[in-house]
């Protein structure tokens, strides 16, 4: 991070099934929700964020505005977009919410393949104690 805010680290695949906007929009709220944007950073403006992701001002304008109505970001007229100083609490929910819609998808595929719930618990804690 830079003293003007954030510094940018989102990754445009043109060939993503997932709109531009939302690929922005999902990236960001990881970064948010990990920690690397932290609460009260200034964000670029959305003109800024178009051109260096050389995209459409309309498509970081909408994601802007669903970050925004998600409770992600706050927009303060002529002083720019910042990551929400909301309860952390709301964020922590949702971080387990979305850590809670992954494990469904993986106990949907372990049981698919056969894999026992000793050892998808077993991948697990190797996992968690690797980080």
């Amino acid at each position: 991070m830079n003293d003007k805010g954030w510094n940018m680290d989102i990754i445009i695949l043109n060939s993503s099934n997932l709109p531009i906007y939302l690929q922005i929009k999902n990236q960001m709220i990881e970064q948010i929700l990990k920690g690397e944007i932290p609460e009260g950073t200034k964000l670029p403006s959305i003109r800024q964020l178009a051109k260096e992701l050389k995209i459409s001002v309309i498509t970081t304008k909408r994601a802007y505005e669903e970050l925004e109505n998600e409770g992600y970001i706050d927009t303060v007229l002529g002083k720019g977009s910042f990551v929400s100083l909301k309860e952390k609490d709301i964020l922590k929910q949702k971080q387990l919410e979305a850590i809670s819609n992954q494990l469904k998808e993986i106990t949907v595929d372990a049981k698919k393949f056969n894999i026992t719930l000793e050892q998808l618990v077993h991948l697990m804690k190797e996992f968690y104690e690797e980080g």
